[in-house]
């Protein structure tokens, strides 16, 4: 049994120590082959004992589980997650309760299957969507959600997304997602993530979502220049991961109420590049990971500021 705080692994046969209390910060329990009808059901009347925590299935690419049957034994649970590689349906989804909270749909080796089943759960918060954009119209009928991830999903632009008006976070990773004037017609969002989009050249929408808290650029090799920063007033912290193509910093420079600066896997820029920062009156901490510690510690010393604490799940968006 693999157990850490945040979650638990379960698998046959299920035992007794598998079925022992949950820590309280536990968020889900998982498992990554087939239980028995016994163990599932089993499986199910533990966790009506943790109605917030949800249920994730997964599978190493081996076809140990094929379609979504068990979910018969788990029609309470709020969360659910499915990453398995050979589902042939997601037909089990209609045992769900219709006020599901999260719902996680990673890649199967099939591309053809539809995302129409999402019209049963019109009160999602949470969804995570890769590869699978057959109807992908159906999620911009989700107006309750807030938090959306797309991995490996290529939209001609995000139209779609504009309907969702409850959008506080936005992932998209992977994919070749390009076009993104629409961006600040998309909800409110406080956390944008965008992630390796191949041949994303153009990020100047990104400066017009002036609602944003938390940016996070990461290997957007065509990107090479920073947009001004100057109408995001609610920026307070930028994360900028493996950026090849940039070299001048300044633009950072721009952002009105940044507090919290993260630069790393960046070894092409010179601690020079960082000089324009010195001084900067908002700014209280940086992390700066230049592929040297000799770089770092002169960048360090240069803006004589703390490390910056927490990832995404510690910081206080407001």
């Amino acid at each position: 049994m693999t157990d850490y705080p945040f979650f638990r692994e379960v698998s046959s046969p299920l035992t007794t120590s598998q079925l022992k209390s949950l820590d309280p910060r536990c968020e889900r329990v998982q498992i990554n082959s087939h239980l028995t009808e016994k163990e599932f059901r089993k499986l199910a009347g533990f966790l009506r004992e943790y109605p917030n925590v949800g249920l994730r299935v997964y599978g190493n690419y081996e076809k140990n589980i094929a379609d979504l049957d068990f979910l018969k034994h788990f029609s309470f649970i709020k969360k659910f997650t499915v990453e398995v590689w050979e589902l042939e349906n997601f037909d089990g989804l209609e045992v769900l309760p219709t006020d599901l909270e999260e719902l996680g749909i990673g890649q199967t080796r099939s591309k053809r299957h539809s995302l129409r089943f999402l019209e049963r759960f019109p009160n999602l918060k949470t969804l995570y969507l890769e590869s699978h954009t057959k109807d992908f119209a159906t999620v911009g009928q989700l107006q309750h959600l807030e938090d959306l991830t797309l991995r490996s999903i290529t939209l001609p632009n995000l139209s779609v997304l504009t309907a969702l008006s409850h959008l506080k976070s936005l992932d998209i990773k992977l994919g070749g997602t390009t076009d993104l004037r629409l961006l600040p017609k998309v909800g409110k969002l406080r956390y944008l993530e965008l992630w390796l989009i191949r041949g994303l050249t153009d990020i100047t929408p990104v400066a017009k979502v002036e609602s944003l808290q938390y940016l996070f650029l990461q290997a957007l090799r065509g990107v090479n220049k920073l947009p001004s920063f100057h109408r995001l007033t609610a920026l307070r912290r930028l994360h900028i991961e493996t950026m090849k193509g940039l070299t001048d910093l300044r633009p950072i420079c721009t952002a009105p109420a940044l507090e919290e600066l993260i630069v790393t896997d960046m070894p092409h820029l010179q601690p020079k590049a960082f000089r324009p920062l010195m001084g900067q009156p908002t700014l209280k901490a940086a992390s700066i990971g230049l592929g040297s510690l000799n770089k770092n510690k002169a960048v360090h010393d240069m803006l004589n500021l703390p490390q910056v604490k927490g990832d995404k799940w510690g910081f206080t968006f407001v």
